[in-house]
């Protein structure tokens, strides 16, 4: 029993000594020989921009007079402005409970062409409200946010499944890259529209806000159009039955014949994960074992349920949940939905430099999420997680007590003023860094293979759930406490970095065994890996792999024997 773990560890480590010699190791020359599966994955990435131009465009539209003109107490009552804001977070919240299915059920690429289309009856509904007014874009905001939370679910697993192990993990975090760029152009493209017909509410014409509204459309139809071009997940073919389709489709992405060794390796790969999946929802749901649509929809949920029902695994609940929690309670929505009033806030009284102050926020954001996706796995979770999250509240702090001492006298210090500037800029430059990227990879990595799928989509509930309540909160907060807001997001983020730092282990280079360990579940990653390791034999992977395992022993035999002679 305790050989099953080395025995599959041993698996592993011949599929990659053989995957090196046979593709080369990971790094910038690997991206260039999976060029194809690259661009692949790039163009699906426009998922991702369209999730980060959805949280960063509409901060600058709520600032728009001509906007404020059709919408009513929607923009001057707090509350309801809240809504009109958050509501778009409500939808995506029940889009990513509802992509799991889709993607299970249609497949990778379908689901992807249903997300696009949802997402794009939500612009239209929403361009309708120069007529309609705001039920337009509640309506709107609704579709379209399940729309966007079913694509930041499903691109990240479509480009996992048909990019090789040596470009994987590059390919999933460009993913994070898109959207922190989308951010970027969203808070541009606002300032740009901003000058359509002048920036006072007698002269701004309509389009200022319905053109950032409707250039959504168009990298949305590209993704709709593109995707019926792109090929199936691999991982989904053979896990539906469709094994010779799957193997095509894989030589197409390595360019290399179906019968080359390294097509055959990863084929076999992906057939013991999926037989892996099937044989452990027979295990514990055996009522569910059939592939049907509708067992695919209650699986998810039971499946979450499941998580709840033992003290280790409620423990990985906890770190995913409240991660996630912590992650929106740092205040990072509330200043990309409502940017340009925290800026008017701040003595910044003019929308134009309000927006062209946003437009930084994006900038900043994106270029210093740039050095994590490169460091994190030689850093580490905990102390990037933890130097973040003081970042991020020590600027909170200072922003409080410089609003405190200036609330009402902001003409009179200006220099004030942008000092709050810049402690906002700073914010998002260690959110950036830290929470940003590293939240999700601790929220990926702590699962066992059995439970990870639905360990994910419980954290990404709970991100979602959250990142409504703050886009919901944040105006009545902004207006009635003023700097208290600031106050309250310090403390929360403070208590972020002593959670993190007191409960949440270090997962950097961990197998699944020593997660086990750590979170007191002993033996569910070994059971894992010896149903794993079953599968291996029994589908001729490691007799595949056996003859270079055995060349690696005897080359090893050989340095020693030659070392021992020297």
């Amino acid at each position: 029993m305790g050989g099953a773990p080395a025995g599959t560890a041993g698996i592993y480590d011949a599929a990659l000594h053989k995957r090196q010699a046979l593709m080369g190791k990971s790094g910038p020359s690997a991206l260039w020989k999976n060029f194809r599966v690259f661009r692949i994955a790039c163009f699906a990435c426009i998922g991702g921009v369209l999730y980060g131009y959805n949280q960063g465009m509409f901060s600058g539209v709520l600032a728009m007079p001509a906007f404020e003109k059709h919408m009513g107490e929607y923009t001057t009552n707090q509350t309801k402005k809240g809504w009109l804001t958050a509501i778009l977070e409500l939808g995506a919240w029940l889009g990513t409970l509802l992509s799991g299915f889709l993607a299970e059920v249609l497949s990778r690429k379908y689901g992807v062409l249903v997300a696009c289309a949802v997402f794009m009856l939500g612009v239209v509904v929403q361009a309708t409200a120069r007529t309609v007014g705001h039920n337009a874009i509640l309506a709107g905001r609704f579709i379209t946010g399940m729309g966007v939370g079913s694509l930041a679910m499903i691109i990240p697993i479509y480009n996992s499944e048909v990019a090789p192990p040596e470009v994987r993990g590059a390919l999933v975090a460009t993913q994070q890259l898109a959207i922190c760029f989308g951010i970027m152009i969203s808070f541009w493209i606002d300032y740009g529209t901003n000058f359509i017909g002048g920036t006072t509410l007698e002269t701004q014409s309509d389009a200022a806000w319905l053109l950032p509204i409707c250039l959504q459309l168009g990298p949305a139809l590209i993704l709709f159009f593109g995707m019926l071009f792109m090929p199936f997940s691999p991982r989904w073919l053979i896990h539906h039955g469709r094994e010779d389709e799957a193997r095509k489709v894989l030589a197409s992405l390595r360019e290399l014949d179906e019968s080359h060794e390294l097509v055959e390796l990863e084929f076999l790969e992906i057939k013991a994960q999926s037989l892996f999946e099937k044989r452990t929802i027979a295990e514990l749901f055996p009522d569910l074992r059939e592939p049907t649509a509708w067992n695919v929809f209650k699986l998810q949920f039971v499946s979450i349920k499941k998580l709840f029902q033992t003290r280790a695994m409620f423990k990985r609940v906890v770190v995913a949940t409240v991660t996630m929690f912590f992650q929106q309670w740092t205040g990072i929505n509330a200043v990309l939905y409502y940017a340009p009033f925290i800026f008017k806030q701040l003595g910044l009284s003019s929308t134009t430099t309000s927006l062209l102050a946003t437009g930084v926020v994006g900038i900043v954001m994106f270029i210093a999420t740039i050095p994590s996706v490169l460091w994190i796995d030689r850093v580490g979770r905990k102390p990037v997680l933890t130097i973040g999250a003081v970042g991020m509240a020590t600027c909170h702090i200072i922003i409080a007590v410089i609003v405190a001492k200036n609330i009402n006298q902001w003409a009179e210090h200006v220099a004030a003023g942008w000092a709050a500037v810049c402690m906002v800029w700073l914010f998002v430059v260690h959110f950036g860094y830290s929470w940003g990227p590293c939240a999700w990879i601790i929220v990926a990595e702590i699962w066992p293979l059995s439970t990870r799928p639905y360990g994910v989509a419980l954290g990404a509930s709970s991100n979602w759930m959250n990142n409504f309540i703050v886009g919901q909160v944040t105006p009545d907060m902004l207006e009635g406490i003023t700097y208290g807001t600031y106050i309250l997001f310090g403390l929360l983020t403070y208590l972020g970095a002593a959670f993190i730092w007191f409960f949440v282990p270090e997962t950097k280079r961990l197998t699944l065994e020593e997660m086990d360990v750590l979170f007191g579940s002993e033996g569910t990653a070994q059971a894992d890996l010896e149903r794993m390791e079953a599968i291996n034999n029994e589908i001729g992977l490691t007799q595949l792999l056996r003859g270079e395992q055995g060349q690696n022993t005897s080359d090893a035999e050989q340095t020693k024997a030659e070392g021992e002679k020297a």
